[in-house]
């Protein structure tokens, strides 16, 4: 959505308000928002006068004359509600809706459940920590196949299957590639059969040159 332009009248309005007038009254004179006045005063280098400055009208500009002391709390304050919100106490029947301690939801399975996600990929829940996030409850099954044979996989790496069948977690079946890799092979796929075929033939080629040159 586009602003409104600032008219000539209302750029004269204000220069000539803006350093003595509030800027939420002279933003409602002009039918603005506030922020839209305080950008363009700062933009034709407008400031408050020394007297705006010093009047009540200022306060939320002032600076070190701690604004504001004689409606806060003072050290000490005792809350008029202390002592009154017991350990399980409740008004109405809030007690009967809420959760108990140890309520599991209608969704909750147990350490070791196995599931299939929508891309066909095999989860294991491997955690019941109800403070992290579900994606570190759960792992892939064909990661943790590969991690138990050679440890943790390393940062920017990825464990794919050789044969593309995500069914098939066979530890010979699993490769472990690059990110990039990943991506570039993930770019091929969408590309016609015999293309994506040369150009993995292509990527295997330069990668047996490159070892035999190592």
């Amino acid at each position: 959505m586009n602003r409104r332009r600032w008219s000539g009248p209302e750029l004269d309005i204000v220069h000539d308000q803006y350093p003595r007038v509030s800027t939420a009254v002279l933003a409602h004179r002009l039918g603005r928002k506030p922020w839209t006045v305080y950008q363009m005063a700062a933009r034709l280098g407008l400031r408050k006068t020394a007297t705006y400055m010093a009047s009540p009208a200022a306060c939320r500009l002032r600076r070190g004359d701690n604004v504001g002391a004689r409606s806060r709390f003072q050290k000490g304050h005792v809350p008029a509600n202390q002592g009154l919100r017991r350990p399980g106490w409740t008004r109405g029947r809030m007690a009967e809706t809420q959760f108990k301690k140890g309520n599991k939801p209608d969704t909750w399975v147990p350490v070791g459940t196995e599931v299939v996600d929508p891309d066909g990929y095999r989860k294991r829940k491997v955690s019941d920590d109800r403070t992290l996030t579900s994606r570190f409850n759960w792992r892939f099954v064909h990661v943790l196949v590969w991690e138990k044979r050679h440890g943790r996989v390393p940062l920017g790496h990825a464990v794919v299957f050789r044969n593309g069948d995500r069914t098939d977690i066979r530890l010979g079946n699993l490769q472990l590639i690059t990110r990039r890799e990943l991506m570039r092979r993930n770019s091929v796929h969408r590309l016609p059969k015999a293309l994506a075929e040369c150009i993995q033939l292509r990527g295997a080629l330069m990668r047996q040159i490159r070892r035999k040159a190592s």
